[in-house]
């Protein structure tokens, strides 16, 4: 069994950018895909972006595309969402998850516990 535990969100202001940071135990990095989501108050989960194991990633989201990229670093045991020009809008709890699949399908099955990201000046 995966376990995911996130961390790295925050207060950031507008413009400005944060790297959030998913350990994985139970598995490498590169075993699987692993994406990233958020779910904003009183809206549903949004897919983000997912880095598959050997084809690279793939934004689901048209509002982060060319702000946020994800990447991997197996000595650490680690999936990253890296983002950038934060907005208000990108305040959401934002959670890693994987699918136990080596390509990015459409079901994730392990999910960590989130980390609030608040974007505010």
């Amino acid at each position: 069994q995966v376990q995911l535990v996130e961390s790295g969100g925050g207060l950031a202001q507008p413009g400005g950018s944060l790297r959030l940071s998913c350990v994985v135990s139970g598995a490498a990095p590169d075993d699987y895909a692993f994406g990233w989501f958020r779910q904003a108050p009183g809206k549903e989960r949004e897919g983000l972006i997912c880095l598959s194991r050997s084809e690279g990633s793939t934004t689901y989201s048209d509002s982060v595309k060319g702000r946020f990229t994800i990447s991997r670093d197996n000595v650490k045991n680690t999936v990253y969402l890296e983002m950038t020009r934060l907005r208000r809008e990108d305040t959401a709890v934002y959670y890693c998850a994987t699918t136990y699949r080596s390509w990015c399908s459409s079901e994730f099955d392990s999910w960590g516990q989130g980390t609030q990201v608040t974007v505010s000046s």
